[in-house]
């Protein structure tokens, strides 16, 4: 039986234009569980083709709770050294999501994956500022249930949005850059939301696959102190498996100095107090992907949604030349599409969620 055409036409795209594989390149393709073997194989065949020595992880979803439920202090504070090794030694990470259970992790203590998280974010910090990495879901059942569609059209959602022309992406993409990199101050309004901040002398990135998969987004890393006033975020915020809503964020001198939410107000304030840096602006993203139009609570997709902006609380891009530093990176999504509108230096860019550059 043939496999399904749409997956190897993924895999290709990962290996060869996100991480572009080389000759001799090493390549870790790791899946969050075995639900992903169809892109793990295909990546992995992907990568021989163009040469390169291909590893492989895939992990046990359940292990995970596991931990958490057993795990003593010097347990969640060990950070593993062969991981170290692991992540210095390879060349490039292809990451697939394929979760069977969404919610897996919504009884976990949050102090106890802050403190975890902290453990390893020195792992991340190797990958994500020294390697050449991508993240893409495969599609699942638990996927296709979050985003309140059958596995069908889930893969049809899926793949619509990644097995796309980035070429022509690109072409808009390095528009917005050159109007971003010009700019000094950055204002948002909307909904309940009045929030400026500086991006002078920093540089947007422009994101076309080469990192998450789907993508569509530039993004850049604002001047540490210089977030003033407040936001609303309309879309779910979403992290370490727990879902909060109705998150506003007061902000003075570069500082969240208030936080409250509908849903989970302890949690968000918990993950805002993780280190000094988490209640800081790490990034700010302007999502360019119009085929993407709907909410359905995976970050990857969601803050690519064309119309809306996304600031993350916490670390911050090394290449975008960002100083912050936070063992938290946490993207939430403000909807500029109904009565919203993005300035720079005191001109609108975008206007209910249409560009006009």
């Amino acid at each position: 039986m043939l496999g399904d055409p749409r997956v190897a036409k993924l895999a290709s795209i990962l290996v060869n234009h996100s991480c572009q594989v080389k000759k001799n390149d090493t390549v870790l393709i790791s899946s969050s569980s075995e639900l992903g073997k169809p892109l793990v194989i295909e990546c992995f065949k992907e990568v021989l083709k163009a040469g390169g020595h291909p590893f492989v992880n895939v992990n046990i979803e359940e292990t995970v709770n596991e931990f958490y439920s057993h795990a003593k202090k010097h347990q969640l504070e060990y950070t593993p050294k062969h991981k170290i090794y692991e992540a210095k030694s390879m060349d490039c990470y292809i990451s697939i999501a394929a979760p069977h259970n969404k919610k897996a992790l919504s009884m976990v203590d949050p102090e106890m994956a802050a403190v975890r998280g902290k453990a390893l974010s020195k792992i991340r910090d190797i990958i994500v500022n020294e390697k050449r990495w991508v993240i893409c879901n495969f599609p699942t059942n638990a996927l296709a249930q979050e985003a309140d569609m059958s596995l069908e059209e889930y893969k049809k959602f899926l793949y619509g949005a990644t097995n796309i022309d980035w070429k022509k992406m690109d072409v808009f993409q390095k528009k917005l850059k050159k109007v971003l990199d010009k700019g000094s101050t950055v204002r948002i309004v909307g909904k309940d939301t009045d929030l400026t901040m500086s991006i002078k002398g920093r540089k947007g990135i422009k994101c076309v696959g080469e990192r998450n998969m789907p993508d569509g987004e530039v993004f850049m890393s604002p001047i540490e102190d210089s977030a003033e006033g407040h936001i609303f975020y309309e879309m779910p915020a979403i992290y370490q498996g727990r879902e909060v809503t109705g998150i506003r964020l007061e902000f003075k001198k570069g500082k969240v100095v208030k936080a409250t939410a509908d849903k989970n107000e302890k949690f968000l304030n918990t993950m805002l107090n993780t280190d000094k840096g988490a209640r800081f602006l790490g990034e700010l993203g302007v999502a360019v992907n119009y085929g993407i139009k709907k909410f359905t609570s995976d970050i990857l997709f969601d803050e690519k949604i064309g119309g809306t902006i996304h600031l993350a609380v916490g670390k911050s891009y090394e290449s975008a030349g960002g100083k912050n530093k936070s063992a938290i990176h946490w993207d939430m999504i403000k909807d500029l599409r109904q009565g919203g509108a993005l300035y720079i230096d005191g001109k609108v860019i975008q206007k209910n969620g249409k560009f006009k550059i």
